[in-house]
């Protein structure tokens, strides 16, 4: 069982790998294989893009430099916006900067395709609005859609969660996150967590019945 956000050890971290505990994944076998996979010309130079576009931007860069500056760096000018209809203004906003700087973006919206939810099988009294039209999220249509404009770097912006997973399955290029969807936090859903132990402590630590 591998618990390293319970750890307090962090030796991962200073390289004292002789204090590390039993079940640290440090201890793995399999870790010789994973630095294999590395030598991957394309994994290695992500992870390379990656280390660097991070040394040179931290606690400097927002993220949306951070993931100009990688796609910079990989030779990334073609990139995809799989983006929430709920964030139209903000994609739009977004697909802007990005062009301004260089980049062809291709964008696809969530409710690509207009299929009804019926066509999942959801009843009447599972919709959002009962009794109104409602087309479902259609992410592996974002996927595919942005594959065949052969894109780069697919970036997603607010996609639910769930439909965020079948994105990137059916990516055939690699994804990055510029933000992620929380209608009641603003879109900052680890505040969450800072409110884990005061005003939110009910509802994520709710008794066991």
């Amino acid at each position: 069982m591998y618990t390293c956000a319970m750890c307090g050890n962090r030796s991962c971290r200073t390289g004292e790998l002789d204090k590390i505990p039993l079940n640290c994944p440090c201890n793995e076998e399999e870790q010789e294989k994973v630095k294999e996979i590395y030598q991957d010309e394309d994994n290695k130079r992500l992870a390379y893009c990656s280390a660097l576009t991070e040394a040179e931007g931290y606690c400097k860069k927002t993220r949306l430099e951070e993931i100009m500056d990688f796609a910079n760096k990989c030779g990334y000018k073609k990139l995809g916006l799989a983006f929430c209809v709920g964030l139209a203004k903000e994609a739009n906003t977004l697909c802007k900067i990005l062009m301004h700087n260089g980049f062809e973006v291709q964008s696809i919206a969530c409710k690509n395709g207009s299929i009804p939810k019926e066509f999942l099988g959801i009843k009447e009294n599972e919709k959002i609005r009962p009794g109104t039209y409602e087309p479902m999220c259609n992410p592996i249509g974002q996927a595919v859609f942005l594959n065949k404009a052969q894109t780069e770097l697919n970036i997603i912006l607010g996609l639910c969660v769930g439909h965020d997973s079948l994105f990137i399955k059916y990516s055939d290029a690699p994804v990055t996150v510029f933000a992620v969807k929380d209608r009641v936090l603003a879109h900052n859903p680890i505040g969450a967590l800072y409110l884990s132990d005061s005003y939110y402590k009910s509802k994520l630590y709710k008794q066991q019945k």
